[in-house]
């Protein structure tokens, strides 16, 4: 009896230590598949801080200088099939300043001295260009407004500093539009200031069309436009132009920050030779500006 009871007891005591080392085991498998469920959510969030972190920052590539231009440094640089390496978005000019550029949907269209508009060939040239891939950080409506300076001050509101550079796209109905667009040139060059003075002017008036746009820092001066530089294309892709004033009446605007910057100078002689040593601010003015 008592071996009976001795075996019983020990059959419970096994009992026991059995089912005490089972729930400790599954309180630690518990324990360690809460572990590695908290480790792998570590590990995806640091993966995707290095994915975010690692990604290429945005560019401006830009071809020549403001300056430059300004001198009359006109000759074709870069062919369009080489620009758009660079980017699908975007502004400049055809080899002599033949007209506008306009880049939009890695589209160039070039607006002739006559407000017409065509596609540029791939083998065309230029001597001066900014472009992006485009990609919108920012887009909102915008209320109506009347001229220029009203349409900027209502963007600069929406944008978190004035020290980085944006490539903007408008897009919706214009109450207004003053363009315009130069002729091609002849050698010798006549200045960018001389040439703006016969300038051929458009006006659009409730035009649908889109806006392409880069506004870049004050510190940027002599190197491009300081604060807004703006072409515009019909919703046809008949005409459009430099702008010189705008109004709108029902638009949204997209907004791509950029923080980096590619500059590519141009290798001829008329660079090397252009005086880019003196503070060229009213001349850039008076090429950006409809008044004379």
């Amino acid at each position: 009896m008592d071996t009976q009871n001795g075996c019983c007891s020990s059959r419970a005591n096994f009992a026991t230590f059995r089912d005490r080392d089972f729930g400790a085991g599954r309180a630690m498998r518990i324990i360690l598949r809460k572990l590695s469920v908290v480790f792998l959510a570590s590990f995806l969030v640091l993966a995707a801080a290095r994915t975010s972190y690692a990604q290429p920052r945005k560019t401006l590539t830009q071809l020549s200088t403001i300056g430059a231009l300004v001198r009359g440094v006109y000759d074709g640089e870069m062919t369009i099939q080489q620009l758009k390496r660079y980017g699908n978005t975007g502004l400049g000019t055809f080899n002599a300043v033949d007209g506008e550029m306009i880049m939009l949907d890695g589209t160039a269209y070039q607006v002739r001295s006559d407000g017409s508009v065509r596609i540029a060939k791939p083998g065309e040239e230029t001597p001066s260009a900014e472009v992006t891939f485009f990609q919108a950080n920012l887009e909102k409506p915008l209320p109506r407004s009347t001229g220029m300076k009203e349409l900027t001050e209502q963007i600069d509101a929406l944008l978190p500093t004035r020290n980085l550079i944006y490539v903007l796209k408008i897009e919706g109905i214009f109450k207004e539009v003053t363009a315009r667009s130069v002729p091609r040139q002849h050698k010798p060059y006549e200045l960018l200031t001389e040439i703006v003075k016969s300038q051929p002017i458009f006006k659009f008036r409730d035009v649908k069309g889109t806006v392409v746009g880069i506004r870049c820092p004050a510190f940027m001066e002599g190197i491009n436009v300081p604060g807004y530089h703006l072409h515009f294309l019909t919703a046809d892709r008949r005409s459009g132009g430099h702008v010189l004033d705008i109004s709108v009446s029902h638009a949204v605007v997209m907004i791509d920050a950029i923080s980096d910057f590619h500059m590519i100078l141009p290798r001829d002689q008329e660079f090397y030779k252009a005086n880019l040593e003196e503070n060229m601010s009213g001349e850039v003015k008076t090429v950006e500006s409809e008044k004379k």
